[in-house]
């Protein structure tokens, strides 16, 4: 199973960016899917959350601008980021609870990580 995250790059102040998060290998399942930032020298945080039944949650930080989705026949969720502050810059990762079998246990899997820089 691979998770690959995309749309990340360089954006001014007040714009606005949508990242993609594909998995894709062997999967029966997909439950929760998450997306989390880590910006230099501080730990990751979780930006949000989005269950298989679209219910979303997100961090104080970003509610009100950030936008999670998803798309279950394609296994690809969405973080649409609109009035991005020079504080958003950050590598973006997204996560998800993967079942590869009928039965199984689900995994947690790890996307690659896109970076997203902030101009002021």
């Amino acid at each position: 199973v691979q998770l690959q995250a995309s749309g990340g790059g360089l954006v001014q102040a007040g714009g606005s960016l949508r990242l993609s998060c594909a998995a894709s290998g062997s999967i029966f399942s997909i439950n929760e899917m998450d997306w989390y930032r880590q910006a230099p020298g501080k730990q990751r945080e979780l930006v949000g959350v989005i269950t298989r039944s679209g219910i979303t949650n997100y961090a104080h930080s970003v509610k009100g601008r950030f936008t999670i989705s998803r798309d279950n026949a394609k296994n690809t969720t969405y973080l649409q980021m609109n009035s991005l502050k020079p504080e958003d810059t950050a590598v973006y990762y997204c996560s998800a609870e993967i079942q590869s079998d009928s039965g199984g246990y689900y995994a947690r899997h790890w996307g690659q990580g896109t970076q997203v820089t902030v101009s002021s």
